[in-house]
C-alpha cells in the first residue's frame, strides 16, 4: 500500500509493508544517492512484518518530485516531520530509520518526534576521506535505544572510527556504503544481507 503525505517541503510518499498482528513501526528513509529500491531497505521491507513490525518506506519530497539532487539537512528533517504523524497513525511504537542521509535524519529528530529507538544504516560518520570532519554527536545524540549496522569497508565511517557510546553496532565484513560486497570475498551477497535482516529482526525482539 502506497500513501502520498503533503509536507511543508511538498508530498513525500509513504509504501507500506504491513505486519498482520503488528506491534511496532518501522519506519526508514533512503539516502541521498539513491531512493527505498536500496538493497537493505527492501530485504527489511520483506523480512520484518512476518515478526510483527510494520515497515514504512519513506520517499523524500525532492525523490517524489524527481529532482536528482537531495536538499539541505533542514529540509530533509521538515520532510520527515510531515510525515510522522502517518507513521505514527496506527497507534504503535515507532522506530525511526535510514540508511546514510535517512539516518542522520532519523538521529536528528528522533527526541522531538518521540520515537521509541532509531535504526542506523550505513550512518555517514564523515565524508569520505575527512575523519576530521565527524558527525557521531548527532548519532549520539539520538536519546533513544540505537542501532547502527555498517559495512567494514564503509568509506564514509569503518565501524572501528565509531565513537564509544550507548549503541549498537552490527558490522557486515567486507560491506561498502551500500552493503555491496566484493565478488572475491568470503562473504557474499546474501550472506550480508541475512547479517543485516537477522541483526535487526533482534533488536527490534529486544524492544518489545
Amino acid at each position: 500500500m502506497t500513501e502520498t503525505v503533503e509536507t511543508d517541503a511538498g508530498p513525500a510518499r509513504i509504501g507500506w509493508h504491513r505486519a498482520e498482528r503488528a506491534r511496532l513501526v518501522l519506519a526508514m528513509g533512503h539516502g541521498a544517492g539513491g531512493g527505498v529500491e536500496a538493497r537493505d531497505l527492501t530485504a527489511l521491507a520483506g523480512v520484518l512484518p512476518a515478526h510483527g513490525v510494520s515497515v514504512a518506506l519513506v520517499e523524500q519530497p525532492w525523490r517524489v518530485a524527481g529532482r536528482k539532487v537531495a536538499p539541505a539537512p533542514k529540509t530533509l528533517d521538515t520532510g520527515w516531520r510531515g510525515v510522522w504523524p502517518a507513521l505514527a497513525a496506527p497507534g504503535l511504537p515507532v522506530i525511526a530509520g535510514g540508511r546514510s542521509a535517512g539516518a542522520r535524519v532519523a538521529c536528528r529528530t528522533a527526541g522531538e518526534l518521540g520515537a521509541h529507538a532509531v535504526l542506523a544504516l550505513s550512518f555517514p560518520l564523515h565524508p569520505p576521506g575527512r575523519p576530521e570532519k565527524s558527525r557521531g554527536a548527532e548519532l549520539l545524540g539520538a536519546g533513544v535505544p540505537t542501532l547502527v549496522v555498517q559495512g567494514g569497508n564503509d568509506p564514509f565511517g569503518k565501524p572501528a572510527e565509531f565513537p564509544a557510546g550507548e549503541y549498537r553496532l552490527i558490522e557486515v565484513p567486507h560491506g561498502d556504503h551500500g552493503f555491496a560486497v566484493p565478488r572475491r570475498a568470503p562473504t557474499t551477497q546474501e550472506a550480508a544481507l541475512r547479517i543485516i535482516t537477522d541483526g535487526v529482526v533482534e533488536w527490534t525482539a529486544s524492544l518489545g
